[in-house]
């Protein structure tokens, strides 16, 4: 009796592995996680339920529970291929190289002659190689100058060599006739005098013309004018962008480099006033999908005084309009400060921005030295704001520890890549969980914590809410912890494949309740989500 019901155990978790498979396949990757636990829950000793869960987890970001579950498959069958395979994909996705290729080094030993694993290897061993190198050359961060600092945009025009033959000409030319006027200034008659120097006057106008980085004529696209970045440009370059043209990189470089002014001011915890009678919005990732952001913006109205939104991190990365998403809620922050607050996510940084597509799109869209200004930038963005004293935002979560008052949050230096562990690392990485307490993060960065950790720190910090991000959700947000979190997430249809909706909040003072918008996905142009990303992620994807 006890053996058929073993063989009934048995039978009814394949029935539910072949659910999880479908539902995996079409991209329910919650649904299948839990059809995947309970076939475990049938029968534990499969590798294969480990190994496929393991896989599903990758899909949800959810990079520790997917390296504890092919850790788990191997401890079942230490020559099933396929666990030490997803648990490198694991790594490889959190940018952990070196453990990657030990895995990958484990895959080729168990199928030696599987061409696949042959070349999988060679690009983790490529990999870890060029990391190395970097490793090696790289310059300490005390010592590291800033490249801000060595840009002008002023004198930025969108072909140097344009105008580098000429240039050389005219300082010649006023260098010649300098010398002489000064070797015969005595023996020059007045009008000769006059005409030298009409021509000096007419070489320098040319040669600080040739080098002032004026804009060429041909440009077709949005302007600034002067110094100050109006409204009119900024929807000038939003339809230029929807119409996927590029920006002139001298406006791409004086919006970045004003924004890296305004935020250098701004203190680790920003503090937000909303009039009584007024309204305020929050939205979650946006994660390059430009299209859902004008969508929102056609939903809700241009960021103004008036109508003022904060965007919770994770602007980039993943989709494949990151420098068009940036560039504008750049641009709407120049335009007018108090019109749109942005806050730090995990993936404003540069071990993300290099796996997941930024920096290859700046790279392809404007240059390398692009990549070098937005990861300064990134570093001076605020870590977490505080709207009307009651409702508390931030990109991921809450602490490995109690008693975190609001000051300690502030005193935060955050001009720095994100640290992998302390408050500012569990800021930006950590995610609520149902039970209480505390628990290991499910992404093997931060943690989880409990409805009680959130409950303390709002009583702690006179706080009546968090707000944060970080989590794609079917909806677009979820409320959790007795209605004392809400998670809002922004970007509809998650690369191209989830099919949740996206969501923003709005709160009217004085009350601060939140009203939940929802919105669907629009159509964008056919460029694939991470179709910058490192190719070799893609690869075991």
């Amino acid at each position: 009796m006890e053996h058929e019901n073993e063989n009934s155990d048995v039978s009814r978790a394949e029935e539910m592995k072949n659910q999880a498979n479908e539902a995996f396949k079409a991209h329910k990757y919650s649904h299948a996680i839990d059809l995947y636990t309970q076939a475990i829950e049938l029968n534990s000793n499969s590798a294969v339920y480990w190994a496929n869960r393991a896989f599903a987890h990758t899909k949800l970001e959810e990079y520790g529970s997917a390296i504890q579950d092919a850790s788990k498959a191997i401890e079942i069958d230490p020559k099933y291929s396929k666990g030490y395979y997803r648990r490198g994909a694991a790594y490889l996705a959190m940018g952990k190289f070196k453990e990657a290729l030990k895995d990958f080094q484990q895959v080729k030993k168990i199928c030696p002659n599987d061409p696949d694993a042959s070349r999988k290897l060679k690009e983790c061993e490529k990999q870890v190689m060029k990391l190395k190198f970097e490793e090696a050359i790289s310059v300490p961060g005390s010592e590291r100058r800033s490249v801000a600092d060595s840009i002008d945009y002023h004198t930025i025009g969108n072909n140097p060599r344009s105008s580098y033959i000429p240039t050389k000409m005219a300082l010649a030319a006023v260098t010649v006739v300098a010398a002489v006027v000064m070797a015969m200034g005595s023996t020059l008659t007045t009008t000769v005098m006059s005409l030298i120097l009409l021509v000096l006057v007419v070489l320098g106008a040319f040669w600080w013309a040739s080098c002032s980085g004026k804009v060429e004529p041909q440009y077709s696209g949005a302007r600034i004018e002067g110094d100050e970045v109006t409204l009119d440009f900024v929807k000038n370059m939003m339809e230029d962008f929807k119409n996927q043209k590029t920006l002139h990189k001298r406006y791409a470089y004086q919006i970045v480099l004003q924004m890296r002014q305004i935020l250098c001011a701004l203190p680790s915890l920003v503090d937000i006033n909303v009039p009584d009678g007024k309204h305020f919005t929050v939205c979650g990732d946006v994660h390059g999908q430009f299209y859902d952001l004008l969508n929102i913006f056609e939903l809700n109205g241009l960021p103004s005084e008036e109508n003022p939104y904060l965007f919770n991190g994770d602007f980039v990365d993943r989709g494949s309009f990151s420098v068009e998403v940036i560039l504008t809620l750049f641009a709407f922050k120049c335009m007018c400060p108090s019109s749109i607050y942005l806050s730090r996510g995990n993936h404003e940084s540069k071990s993300m921005n290099k796996i997941y597509g930024f920096e290859g799109e700046v790279k392809s869209k404007l240059s390398e030295k692009f990549v070098e200004l937005f990861a300064e930038v990134f570093c001076c963005l605020p870590l977490a704001h505080v709207i009307n004293g009651k409702v508390f935002v931030v990109h991921g979560g809450l602490f490995s520890v109690d008693g975190v008052k609001l000051s300690d949050i502030r005193a935060i230096d955050r001009f720095c890549e994100p640290p992998e562990e302390g408050l500012m690392c569990e800021l930006l990485w950590s995610d609520p969980q149902p039970q209480p307490g505390r628990g290991p993060s499910k992404r093997g960065v931060g943690l989880s914590f409990g409805g009680d950790v959130t409950k303390r720190f709002l009583q702690d910090n006179n706080l009546e809410l968090v707000v944060r991000s970080h989590e794609v959700k079917d909806e677009g947000y979820e409320i959790e912890h007795d209605g004392k979190l809400i998670t809002v997430f922004s970007a509809p249809n998650y690369c191209d494949q989830m099919g949740n909706k996206g969501a923003f909040i709005r709160f009217e003072a004085p009350d601060m309740k939140p009203n939940i918008v929802t919105f669907s996905a629009v159509p964008h142009p056919d460029v694939k989500p991470m179709a910058y990303a490192n190719n070799f992620l893609r690869m075991f994807s």
